[in-house]
């Protein structure tokens, strides 16, 4: 703004010495030239002033019902007459009152209320006597409780083309209205909420102190590409913190027996169905413990939530997808017999790969892989499925319902065609899939030969095969040591059929809230090593390999660490991660305590280079404290109730999430920097090729 000269200038100009006299005069300048603006008219004075006196919160109650004032959202009014309407209420708690205006007790009330617009914010003064019963009859059959209009005023507008129907779909650029006007985006969120202080209750009875560690760090290779954040001192940047792991170990040193930290976390990684550039997670670290004590304490939360939840009550249907409903759960005690929805179980990373053969094993997929050892009577079916001289064959098998063998040969034929290329093109051989037919040759499978049962007999475990049902093959080469991939082919390809055969009727998944539909595993005892692949960031070591969690991880045993001095990659780390419904949701491990280890695995092992190693001075220096054995969790907040609530992606059960390429459509989030943005931190944008 541009002040004019005269009395204000002047005290600008003397500012120095007369500061007193500037500060009384230069507010008397502003507030006169700002009442002489042409912004300022009476006619926009008077609709400012009109809108306020129609639009105030002044005599909204201090709690919703008192003195018979209701405050909510107005439904779509439903007409029986002239004289008589109906509407529904959906007040802050959630709960839905039937609002009934009858004109024969306030002709003005009613008249307002046929007035206001669906979906109004409002605030309703209501009496709980009715109208004449055979007036109250006229409306639908409803179990909502009716009050009774006395007078309403609506407290905003609201657009005149807003149309909102049951099936509506809002997109995200309108991400108020999702959150408003989708049912089950409301239930996911208020279940986030509800999770949430049971898991901070849970971990605050058991002693934890709740830490918050900064947001701004500096850059360490951990793993993950970091959002960096340059500052005004040319040349020096932070970097957003990708979990607080070197905080919390410093905790540890510290003293801190039990730490917790609801913590959000930024990597700039490519986003997928499951990832976010910046998520939550429920960050845990224990002193004087070992992994069976952060296991076991994790399973007593999480399991007291689940049973609190009472999901054979609280799962609900809403717009055809599966979701708790937090007022639903019940306040009585639990019955007896009454189902519970979850199961854990632990499994080895190798029994997980060899069974399932994936690290994040879904157990709600029935029956597991299997080895063919011999494969001397099968040598003319192995030549034809791959070109290995010495491979190794895994079968399972899946039992289709009410499916024919011709109606499995056309699934089949479709699935196969539809192969991701890193299934269909596995150089190793692409899979084979066998149909029982009993109208066939060896019940249609001829191709394995004579000894086919034998086959059929390992991979149903001696149950009887019927019509329809499948059994896929597929080769591999055989491990000359330690697996340490995260999955096998025949793996991905068992989970990607299973999903197809469930969306076409052919198989079933637990419903949630059913028996086995929350099916918890810790897989545990992982390669502590893995070789590096193409566009990892690693841990910028020279050494090829890389962390499999991270490099603060400790050997599973003393046998590990002795094979670190000889074959890194057959030693095991003391890692744990938590899978449900084949999803991970968190991950942990004991931490290397002794500085000198952590030395020899950051310079020996990993080769990193002396400047990055002395990025850990300050961890290196809590270790040499006297800092005590200490393991820690964090737990994929966003991913657990993505899975909790039955939805493939996280996006879902958040506010305000970013799209997969990072973006906020809503407000519009990056935005595009300027060079004079940029000048302050000593940064410029690199001009175009050709420009």
């Amino acid at each position: 703004m541009v002040l004019p000269f005269g009395r204000c200038s002047l005290a600008l100009r003397r500012g120095a010495r007369i500061g007193s006299l500037s500060s009384l005069r230069a507010p008397q300048c502003y507030s006169r030239n700002f009442a002489q603006s042409s912004f300022v008219q009476a006619s926009k004075r008077e609709e400012l002033l009109g809108a306020w006196d129609k639009y105030n919160n002044a005599d909204i109650p201090l709690e919703d019902g008192a003195g018979g004032k209701r405050i909510g959202f107005l439904g779509k009014r439903r007409n029986v007459s002239k004289s008589l309407s109906f509407a529904d209420l959906t007040t802050p708690s959630g709960e839905v009152l039937q609002i009934c205006s009858d004109a024969a007790n306030d002709a003005v009330a009613h008249s307002s209320f046929r007035q206001i617009p669906a979906n109004s914010p409002v605030l309703v003064d209501v009496q709980s006597e009715g109208v004449e019963p055979s007036r109250e009859a006229l409306n639908e059959n409803s179990s909502k409780a009716t009050v009774y209009l006395k007078d309403i005023r609506a407290l905003n507008t609201v657009p005149q083309n807003l149309i909102v129907t049951p099936e509506v779909q809002f997109p995200q650029t309108k991400r108020h209205y999702q959150i408003r006007f989708h049912p089950e985006l409301q239930a996911r969120l208020k279940f986030r909420s509800w999770l949430k202080g049971e898991l901070t209750q849970g971990l605050l009875k058991k002693g934890f102190t709740d830490i918050e560690t900064p947001t701004l760090f500096k850059s360490t290779p951990e793993g993950a590409r970091e959002f960096l954040v340059p500052m005004r001192q040319k040349g020096m940047a932070y970097a957003l913190v990708q979990s607080p792991q070197q905080y919390k170990q410093v905790l540890m040193a510290g003293g801190v027996s039990r730490y917790m930290q609801w913590a959000r976390c930024y990597r700039d990684e490519d986003s997928r169905a499951d990832r976010q550039p910046e998520f939550t997670q429920l960050d845990m670290e224990w002193a004087f413990a070992g992994g069976a004590r952060v296991r076991q304490d994790v399973n007593d939360i999480i399991l007291a939530a689940v049973q609190a939840l009472r999901p054979a009550h609280s799962y609900k249907d809403i717009r055809g997808e599966r979701v708790p409903i937090v007022s639903e759960i019940p306040n009585t005690p639990r019955e007896a017999g009454e189902h519970d929805a979850h199961q854990f179980t632990t499994l080895k990373f190798q029994d997980s790969i060899r069974a399932y053969g994936s690290d994040k094993p879904d157990l709600r997929i029935p029956n597991r892989i299997y080895e063919i050892a011999d494969l001397g009577p099968y040598q003319q079916f192995v030549s034809m499925i791959t070109h290995l001289e010495n491979p190794m064959v895994e079968a399972f098998t899946f039992p289709l319902k009410d499916c024919s063998p011709a109606k499995a040969r056309e699934f089949v034929t479709k699935f196969m065609d539809e192969l991701p290329p890193a299934i269909g093109e596995n150089p190793d051989g692409k899979p084979q899939v066998l149909i029982c037919d009993s109208s066939k040759p060896l019940s249609g499978f001829s191709s394995l030969g004579f000894e086919f049962q034998n086959v059929v007999d390992l991979v149903t475990e001696g149950r009887d095969i019927n019509d329809g049902d499948l059994v896929i093959f597929q080769a591999r080469e055989k491990p000359s040591g330690q697996y340490c991939s995260g999955s096998t082919k025949i793996g991905e390809i068992r989970n990607a059929l299973w999903k197809s055969l469930v969306d076409a009727g052919y198989m079933e998944k637990p419903r949630m809230g059913d028996p086995g539909s929350l099916q918890f595993v810790w897989v545990v005892e992982f390669p502590m090593f893995k070789p590096t692949e193409e566009g990892e960031p690693g841990q910028e070591g020279a050494a090829g390999i890389a962390a499999s969690h991270h490099p603060f991880t400790a050997p599973f045993s003393k046998a590990d660490l002795e094979l670190l001095l000889t074959d890194p990659l057959q030693a095991k780390s003391a890692a744990y991660d938590l899978v449900l419904n084949g999803v991970e949701v968190g991950g942990g491990s004991e931490r290397i305590h002794i500085a000198d280890l952590q030395d020899f695995i950051m310079r020996d092992i990993l080769k990193m280079t002396e400047k990055r190693i002395g990025d850990f001075a300050h961890l290196f220096e809590a270790l040499r404290s006297g800092c005590p054995p200490h393991s820690g969790f964090a737990l994929g907040f966003d991913r657990l109730v993505a899975l909790m609530t039955d939805t493939p992606t996280v996006r879902d059960v958040m506010a305000f999430p970013k799209t997969m390429k990072g973006e906020d459509p809503f407000v519009k989030a990056p935005s595009r920097l300027t060079n004079e943005q940029l000048e302050p931190y000593g940064l410029q944008l690199r001009p175009k090729k050709g420009q």
